[in-house]
């Protein structure tokens, strides 16, 4: 019996999140379900367009969240200080980006949820524990941002020494679209 109330509770949670999951709209400019001219997209008989690929400082949303990355910079071999620290593996790329809530509640940010891609689509994650250390807040690591909130923090990611990445896929919750934002 006990078994069965796990299963169900997990079953649950993963459903709610689900349902939760954002929609995408890279422009920027129109309203979740819609395009940017206010249309429906029902009704537009699958001629969906390609979506954008945002540059560095362009505003892209995803679900609840508004994103701005204003810089990537990659080459850095530790994070922290002399005492407190995390060394890279191969190199960490150390990406600056201000995540905006644009929904009407709360929503939890997490560095868990972002991606990064190098040229050949080899997919990067965040590594948390470097993370805290180039974050003296942990802004970016598990973060409840308030309606008109936003926080700004830095994503790291260990990658090798001769890989550099191409993009970064940003998201609202682990569940949603993303949105995709070109590093080069």
């Amino acid at each position: 019996m006990r078994k069965t109330t796990i299963l169900g509770l997990l079953l649950a949670t993963t459903v709610a999140l689900g349902c939760g999951a954002g929609t995408t709209d890279t422009a920027g400019s129109g309203a979740a379900g819609g395009n940017a001219s206010g249309e429906d997209d029902a009704g537009q008989d699958d001629k969906k367009e390609p979506a954008k690929t945002a540059k560095l400082g362009d505003k892209v949303r995803d679900g609840k969240f508004e994103f701005t990355v204003k810089s990537a910079k990659c080459g850095t071999a530790k994070v922290g200080n002399d005492l407190l620290g995390e060394k890279a593996q191969g190199q960490f790329c150390l990406v600056t980006v201000n995540v905006r809530n644009i929904g009407k509640e709360s929503q939890m940010f997490s560095d868990g949820s972002q991606k990064a891609y190098d040229a050949a689509g080899t997919e990067y994650s965040t590594d948390s524990t470097a993370g805290i250390y180039a974050n003296e807040d942990a802004a970016t690591l598990f973060n409840e941002i308030n309606p008109g909130n936003q926080v700004a923090g830095v994503l790291v990611f260990d990658i090798p020494k001769k890989v550099k990445l191409s993009k970064l896929e940003l998201h609202d919750s682990p569940f949603s679209g993303g949105v995709t934002v070109a590093l080069a």
